[in-house]
């Protein structure tokens, strides 16, 4: 019996650089993406030295906090040639997560979880990686073009190049802001070993507004365009691995995941549009949970309730220290059997916030029991020692 002969491989389609930029764009706009824009991988060495030159000073002035990652690889980061050599072209894609409501309402509500916008539906890194490889995929099956996908996945610096691709501008939170998406946009990078005429560049549109700054609950901004990332309450709830300033404590408020305090005050958002990514929607029990809800999760309850999500990322352990730190910003008695029983948590950095908290909810009670305390890890006991309630 005669073997049938392979079948041949499909032919490049043959296309223009202009007619394979539209299709590209045409492409992903039917995937799903809002915002597509092209700009050149070498965009020169001034651009590539201001970006390079920002990042050292960032790092130098020790910003960056635990974010050592940041401090790799700093080359690359400013240059997608240098990550790949045969980068031609940066296609920036971005998906719109703006909410249905105003992300600060829940900050008026002591017995509520502040959770960021970004966090309540699923992990918006399996949500744009989907999209990017079906890009990819139509990208090589019909051109034949080489090409590599990233989504917060390599060190190239996302926001620039979605300025450069005409997305909008780095704002004075350092944040991406759009004239057609305000503040809410994922983004995600093709680059493509094929040059493709690139969109004009976005220029800045901040004017005279302080807005962003003036809000930020910790001044984390020493300046505009410039971000210490170490008074950050984004870095603080989430990158930050240990007890965080008791001097910040205060400052967090009911937030314990994320802040979107900066992006949600941009008067950019009034053109904002609701997004239509049903898997970015929120999760109804990540929209505002109650704090003592959140203070009983063991490790196998939090991985439950936060499957899927970029919370999980952060584990049961400091997620709940966070929980501990609203509770004792809620100034209710009724959060002290939660506190109670974090008070006996196994994890040393949950028992050491519930300690700040029962502090901040019952100084006397926590006069009372501060020479009782039986506590072997050190880090729990400088909670316990005089003077740590006056914060």
């Amino acid at each position: 019996m005669s073997r049938r002969p392979p079948t041949p491989k499909r032919k490049p389609k043959p296309a223009t650089p202009a007619e394979l930029r539209d299709a590209i764009r045409d492409e992903a706009l039917r995937l799903g993406f809002d915002a597509v824009g092209f700009a050149a991988a070498n965009a020169g060495s001034e651009a590539r030295d201001q970006r390079l030159r920002r990042l050292v000073e960032f790092l130098d002035a020790g910003w960056q906090g635990d974010m050592g990652w940041l401090g790799e690889r700093t080359e690359q980061r400013a240059d997608p040639q240098t990550l790949w050599r045969d980068a031609r072209t940066v296609v920036s894609l971005a998906v719109n997560y703006a909410p249905p409501t105003d992300p600060l309402e829940v900050l008026r509500l002591d017995d509520r979880a502040g959770i960021s916008v970004y966090a309540q539906g699923r992990d918006y890194h399996e949500v744009m990686k989907s999209k990017l490889k079906a890009l990819g995929r139509f990208i090589w099956d019909t051109y034949r073009h080489e090409l590599k996908v990233f989504v917060d996945t390599a060190p190239l610096m996302e926001k620039p190049m979605a300025q450069m691709a005409g997305h909008g501008w780095q704002g004075k939170h350092t944040n991406l802001v759009s004239r057609r998406f305000g503040s809410w946009l994922f983004l995600g990078e093709i680059l493509l070993s094929v040059e493709l005429p690139p969109d004009p560049p976005e220029s800045d549109h901040c004017g005279q507004c302080r807005a962003c700054l003036d809000i930020c609950p910790t001044k984390a901004f020493p300046a505009p365009y410039r971000l210490e990332a170490r008074r950050c309450i984004s870095y603080l709830t989430i990158e930050h691995e240990g007890p965080i300033d008791r001097a910040l404590r205060p400052l967090l408020g009911n937030r314990i995941y994320g802040c979107d305090d900066c992006l949600a005050v941009c008067p950019w958002n009034k053109f904002a549009k609701e997004a239509r990514e049903t898997a970015l929607m929120p999760r109804p029990a990540l929209n505002a949970p109650l704090l003592v809800e959140l203070a009983a999760l063991d490790d196998e309850s939090f991985r439950k309730r936060f499957a899927g999500t970029a919370i999980k990322r952060i584990g049961r352990d400091r997620f709940v220290r966070n929980v501990a730190y609203a509770l004792g910003n809620s100034a209710s008695p009724a959060a002290l059997p939660a506190i109670e029983g974090l008070l006996q948590d196994s994890s040393p950095l949950v028992r050491g916030a519930a300690v700040w908290a029962l502090s901040r909810l019952a100084p006397g009670e926590f006069d009372r029991r501060r020479p009782l305390a039986d506590e072997g890890d050190a880090s729990v006991k400088a909670e316990w020692s005089p003077g740590s309630a006056s914060l």
